[in-house]
């Protein structure tokens, strides 16, 4: 008498829950790490020639206009950060803890996702069309009697950069730190001032330790997050008046006979790494922040 034959181990089925998941691999795979694998292989390229060379990064350590640039987008970076950051912070804890009507923090939550992603031609005209020489602020300014040009100040310079970018970092840390302002318990108040704790006390022992790692967080996206830009600063200034890493890269990745792709590839090599440092500094102090957020 033969055996029954042995049923075959079923296959394991891919869950349908993957294939939701599947268009962002995709996404991430060919805007991402294709073109993040491709910076860093060109830069150890010779544009010419197609050999492996040196001579890209040892370009990059030694030209001082692209050490400038690099210093030049990392002061807008930091001031940008710091001034977005406070104000930001501000905002948000004014509509959210102030005691405002609960219609503030909607319209503020409203603009702030729209304001965020303002930027490049758009944003440019509009600061051209308020604050240039002709601007409409501007001439409030005159009319009043003092002209913020005669001052030193400029649209096309660094502070009126930083202005411009502000406008799109304030809403942006009112966005992410949100979430940390919800984490602070009403309780965490009332124990303080049962135990006869101060405003200040509060401030200093209690809510500012725990919103710390989140200020500082937030801040740090900030500083990637103007560190990148690059279509507001070119359509404000034409990428002639002020020199950024970015403006770099555009500029020897355009082709021109003056370009140096290799070059052009190393810049953007550098802002890899440094991205990467602000990432994983900012996931280091996301995770110390949501531990309150539980």
């Amino acid at each position: 008498m033969q055996d029954a034959p042995k049923a075959r181990p079923a296959l394991p089925k891919l869950p349908l829950a993957w294939l939701g998941v599947m268009p962002f691999f995709v996404f991430a795979l060919l805007f991402l790490l294709y073109p993040s694998s491709t910076i860093v292989i060109r830069s150890f390229l010779d544009a010419e020639t197609g050999e492996f060379t040196f001579r890209n990064m040892l370009n990059l350590a030694s030209d001082p206009y692209v050490l400038g640039a690099y210093w030049m987008s990392i002061k807008i970076s930091v001031v940008t950060a710091l001034g977005g950051g406070i104000f930001g912070f501000l905002l948000a804890y004014s509509s959210i803890r102030g005691g405002l009507p609960r219609f503030m923090r909607t319209s503020l939550a409203t603009f702030s996702g729209v304001a965020s992603n303002f930027a490049g031609i758009p944003l440019a005209f509009a600061f051209i069309a308020l604050l240039s020489p002709t601007g409409m602020l501007t001439g409030w300014f005159k009319a009043a009697g003092f002209n913020i040009y005669s001052q030193g100040f400029t649209l096309y310079k660094f502070w009126g950069l930083s202005i411009v970018y502000m406008y799109f970092q304030f809403p942006l840390m009112v966005l992410i730190i949100t979430p940390a302002i919800d984490g602070l318990r009403r309780e965490w108040v009332e124990a303080s001032e049962n135990l006869g704790a101060s405003t200040f006390q509060y401030w200093r022992y209690v809510a500012f330790p725990i919103l710390l790692p989140s200020l500082m967080g937030s801040m740090i996206l900030l500083f990637g997050n103007a560190f990148g830009a690059f279509a507001t600063a070119v359509a404000l200034t034409g990428g002639s008046s002020i020199n950024l890493a970015t403006i770099v890269i555009g500029a020897q990745l355009r082709g021109d006979v003056l370009g140096d792709p290799g070059l052009g590839y190393a810049v953007a090599f550098g802002m890899v790494i440094v991205m990467t440092v602000v990432m994983t500094v900012y996931t280091i102090l996301q995770r110390r922040a949501e531990r309150w957020l539980k």
